[in-house]
Parts: C-alpha cells; structure tokens; sequence
C-alpha cells in the first residue's frame, strides 16, 4: 500500500514540475512570439528588408531573450552544465527550429506567391508553433537536464 502512495506521490510530483515547466514556458514562448512578430514585421515591411532575412533578425533577437528567460524562469530548477554548452546547445536547437520556419515561409512567399501580410504571419506562425514544440522537447532532452541522483534517478526540484 505505501508503494502504491509512493507511486502516486511520485506521479503527482512529476506531472506538476512538467505543468510547471509548460506553464513558464508558453509564458516565456508568448513574449518572445511577441518579439518575434514584431520585429520580424518591423523589418518585413517598415525597414524593406526581405522576408526570409526579417525571419533571421527576429529569430536571432527573440532567442537570445528566451534563452536568458529560459535559463532563470522556465528551467531554473534543473541541472547548470555551464553557459557555453547550454547556449550552443539552445542557439542548435533553435537554428534547427528557425529552419523549419523559413521553409515555411518560404513556401508561402515563393512557392504560392504570396505577399500580403495575412499569409505571411500566418505562415511565420505556423512555423513558431511547430518550432515551440520541437523546441520545449529538446530543452528539456538536452539543455537543460534533470540532476542524476547517485541511484541513476532524475531529480528535478520543483
């Protein structure tokens, strides 16, 4: 019986620190969406830059606001293994994820012909969304790891 209340301890435990880690980070992911449209419409269509380098500029800027957001909000409670490789590791990922944006937005501006606004920001937020999931996944796999207690277990503090 107490293993089964150990289980269910655990079980609750875990799904509040992933709730928590969610949480902070759609929060952090919200700001940064903000950051990202903004700049990226800055850009896009005060600046007159093209839209694939506005893509660049606002992916660049709104990452390194979410990496420090990140690191001291979202993912606080896990492991530091030291600036350098969390931060290559995140500027990766995120790459990887800003990749996938610009093929995108790509497709819509050069493969449909697009140009008007509507189309791209909805093309610029399909990739986000898909970005934020990949993303939260490879944070949580790679940058910012669980503590490994000396019984091999995570332990992530809540």
């Amino acid at each position: 019986m107490s293993r089964v209340r150990g289980l269910r301890a655990e079980l609750r435990a875990t799904w509040r620190i992933l709730l928590r880690e969610v949480s902070l980070f759609g929060a952090v992911g919200f700001v940064n969406l903000g950051l990202d449209i903004a700049i990226f419409n800055l850009c896009s269509q005060v600046l007159d830059v093209g839209v694939l380098t506005s893509k660049v500029i606002a992916g660049v800027i709104s990452a390194t606001s979410a990496y420090f957001m990140h690191r001291h909000w979202s993912f606080s409670h896990r492991a530091r293994s030291g600036f350098r490789r969390e931060y290559l590791l995140f500027f990766f990922f995120n790459a990887v994820a800003l990749v996938a944006g610009l093929i995108i937005i790509a497709g819509v501006r050069y493969g449909l012909n697009r140009t008007d606004l509507l189309a791209l920001n909805l093309a610029n937020l399909l990739g986000i969304t898909l970005g934020s999931m990949f993303r939260f996944w490879s944070y949580k796999r790679w940058v910012f790891q669980a503590v490994i207690t000396p019984d091999g277990s995570q332990l992530v503090r809540a």
